[in-house]
């Protein structure tokens, strides 16, 4: 079960206003987080002393939420308290993402909530982004979107369909026909291709190496961006790739640029895949990171390269969780 927290100010205290109010205010948070009337089990009001012509519990009633359980309260008189505001507790059966919900003069209440936060992270493979993102995404509590995944799951498609990732036009026809969707649990990322959770099977290095390749194709970049960036309009989240804070999003508030020595990045890749299973050798994994390397900074598409306002973080010497106390010292700074 989640909680859907919301708030929005009426101009004066009467019926018509505070129906108006609620109903535009549940009618809000129930779009953004695709809730079924079903999926609802209570909805909690509370409101300032100064709203006293109308109950908002009954306001929803008649609004057409009569199928859940309602409950209103007026709050304790605070000095220097928001003036006529509606506040709302919505209980939804869902192990989706809340997304909450502040209207008109109430954005003021929570603007580490209504303030939509981007963070770019680039950097070469094996620079320990993925998992750096995730630290932050949790501190912050904000959605951490894999972007490399997106690729991957183009990749993927690839081997699965037998097409040659050499072949412009073949991997054309995957993209075009693409049945990519990208999902939200409890804040973890769901990469679903045709339906599937393909969140380890994109994780192979072949699928890595193969990732590459198809990313330099301008058109696969132009779909992937666009959804891209279409999903960080409307959340606060924090995106890693090569390219995030040049050429996805380059106008985001907050840019990293997270690097390490090649034989540092093969160590670390190195050891996920052994304590996976993986039959690799260290060789292997160190001229894959080489070649990753390579492709990455020399395609003609949007190459891999530090933004020239990110802030670069060398994590040779450090720890995951030193590099994403950093980043998150850094953005609360400037919040």
């Amino acid at each position: 079960m989640k909680a859907i927290r919301g708030a929005i100010t009426v101009d004066k205290d009467s019926p018509a206003q505070i129906k108006d109010a609620v109903g535009q205010l549940l009618s809000e948070m129930v779009a953004r987080n695709s809730v079924n009337s079903d999926q609802i089990v209570c909805i909690m009001f509370t409101n300032t002393v100064d709203i006293k012509s109308y109950y908002p519990a009954k306001a929803a009633r008649e609004c057409g939420y009569s199928h859940c359980a309602l409950f209103s309260s007026a709050e304790p008189e605070i000095v220097g308290s928001l003036e006529r505001c509606i506040r709302v507790m919505m209980l939804v059966e869902s192990d989706k993402m809340p997304s909450h919900v502040y209207l008109k003069e109430a954005v003021s209440l929570r603007k580490d909530i209504t303030k939509i936060i981007n963070i770019a992270l680039d950097g070469p493979a094996g620079s320990g982004k993925s998992t750096v993102s995730k630290m932050v995404a949790k501190r912050l509590g904000i959605l951490y979107l894999d972007t490399g995944a997106m690729y991957r799951a183009i990749a993927l498609k690839c081997v699965r369909d037998n097409a040659d990732y050499c072949d412009k036009d073949a991997v054309k026809n995957i993209v075009n026909k693409l049945n990519l969707t990208i999902d939200y649990k409890d804040g973890k990322q769901i990469t679903l291709l045709d339906g599937e959770d393909v969140g380890e099977l994109i994780r192979t290095p072949q699928v890595s190496l193969l990732a590459s390749y198809v990313s330099a194709y301008s058109f696969v970049r132009t779909k992937m961006v666009e959804l891209q960036r279409r999903i960080a309009s409307k959340f606060s989240c924090i995106l890693d790739g090569r390219d995030i804070g040049t050429n996805v999003l380059p106008s985001c508030e907050f840019k990293f640029y997270l690097t390490a020595s090649p034989e540092v990045r093969a160590k670390r890749r190195y050891e996920e895949e052994i304590a996976k299973g993986t039959n690799l050798s260290f060789e292997d994994v160190f001229k894959e990171i080489n070649e990753r390397d390579f492709q990455d900074k020399n395609r003609a598409i949007a190459p891999l390269t530090q933004a020239a306002d990110a802030i670069l973080i060398d994590s040779s010497s450090m720890t995951a969780e030193e590099v994403a106390e950093a980043i998150v010292t850094k953005v609360r700074e400037n919040m």
